[in-house]
């Protein structure tokens, strides 16, 4: 999936105060490709919208795959909102996670929910029977780009031909939907030339409680760098599209300590390649929060992340932030201000950009106090909130004939066009 190892996939309480925008309670079917305790974007971001929609007064029905056998995770049944789990199958290429199949049993869980609307979160294999069962059953959708198959295809190597069709399976089906939701700017363009039509932009939120200057930690700096070093961190899965052979020369940089939090299918060739960086695993709840804090410049090599909430959570730590100037980080790194945008794929370039920090400590207070501050407005409620408008507005359009009616007792919204 598309984004990365972050906070931890246990629910917590939602903490902001807001008044939701609808007129009227949704029942939404929200299908995500991934779900606890598998840790990556869409399996975060569906647990915090899910919450938050509950506590908004909404009635979302998470359905998701099931975990690999014999996997220990706290039930389901705590979570405040139901949870149906769908047959699954390992992926071959990457070993630990699970695609739902889609098997009858969606339909029906969304018959039963009576569901108003159907939620497709970063669509391949479990979407699509999502997107078979919405269409079978007259509800209009929202499907959300999350995962960039098409380059994940180039990284696995399965050719153009693999290439040209994961875009032709994306195409079609995000175009069965009343609205593609981009999480940003450059991914919106990206998939408009691609013939992806009704795409607008809906970003991701941040908790800036949990991820905190706050948080830092003296303690864990010296344990980690002894000789008073400049801590460098990654945190994210590791996996082939993220490239993280490009940190090589990183370690390299005097008076540099390279840490890499994160764990995935590609951990050995990581070790191979960056000998001299500590890898801590995965890290979650206020380990992962001291973590970010603890650095002093957070560095993401991938060049194909359509979001990148790490460097949200970074930045919201008081963390700047190197990455691509490519895909989501464009619209979470301002270049020279927060952090600094390099060249994708250029390892020499984002060994100079965090040369340049390692090298300035006001420099690095300063992006960093910046980073925080532009954090602010991008809570997990104003993005639900957000969220909500667009499924207002596709329900709007299909009772004004666009699309099937909505069922249940929604009726009829008030929302803006396409």
């Amino acid at each position: 999936m598309s984004s990365d190892v972050r906070s931890d996939v246990t629910s917590p309480q939602v903490t902001e105060v807001g008044r939701s925008v609808t007129l009227g309670i949704v029942r939404i079917a929200y299908v995500a490709e991934s779900f606890r305790p598998t840790v990556n974007g869409v399996a975060i971001t569906a647990m915090r919208i899910a919450e938050h929609l509950a506590a908004l007064g909404h009635d979302p029905l998470i359905l998701a795959p099931e975990p690999e056998p014999g996997q220990r995770y706290p039930a389901d049944a705590g979570l405040g909102y139901p949870v149906v789990r769908i047959p699954s199958l390992a992926l071959p290429l990457y070993p630990g996670l699970r695609v739902g199949l889609p098997v009858p049993r969606l339909r029906t869980a969304i018959a039963a929910h009576h569901s108003e609307i159907v939620h497709l979160a970063g669509p391949v294999i479990l979407g699509a029977g999502g997107a078979a069962a919405g269409r079978g059953l007259g509800l209009p959708m929202v499907a959300v780009y999350a995962t960039d198959m098409a380059a994940y295809a180039r990284a696995y190597h399965l050719g153009r031909l693999g290439e040209s069709a994961a875009w032709r399976h994306l195409r079609r089906l995000h175009n069965s939907a009343g609205r593609t939701l981009a999480p940003s700017t450059g991914t919106a363009a990206d998939l408009r030339a691609k013939g992806f039509a009704r795409v607008h932009v809906w970003g991701r939120g941040v908790d800036t409680t949990r991820f905190s200057p706050a948080k830092r930690s003296a303690s864990w700096r010296a344990s980690l760098a002894p000789g008073g070093e400049v801590i460098v961190g990654y945190v994210g899965r590791l996996a082939a599209e993220k490239r993280l052979d490009l940190l090589a020369d990183v370690p390299r940089l005097p008076g540099v300590r390279l840490v890499i939090v994160g764990t995935g299918p590609a951990e050995a060739a990581a070790r191979r390649a960056l000998p001299g960086a500590l890898f801590l695993g995965q890290l979650g709840g206020e380990q992962l929060a001291q973590a970010y804090a603890s650095l002093d410049v957070f560095v993401h090599s991938g060049p194909h992340d359509t979001f990148g909430n790490t460097l949200q959570e970074a930045a919201a730590s008081g963390v700047p932030v190197v990455a691509p100037a490519a895909g989501g980080p464009l619209d979470l790194v301002a270049d020279g201000v927060t952090g600094f945008l390099v060249t994708p794929a250029d390892a020499g370039a984002l060994a100079r950009a965090v040369a340049r920090l390692a090298a300035d400590p006001v420099l690095r207070v300063a992006q960093g106090s910046a980073g925080r501050r532009a954090m602010a407005g991008r809570s997990w409620l104003a993005r639900c909130e957000e969220l909500v408008g667009h499924y207002e507005a596709v329900l709007g359009r299909a009772a004004a004939g666009d699309r099937p009616a909505a069922r249940g007792h929604l009726g009829v919204m008030v929302g803006a066009g396409a």
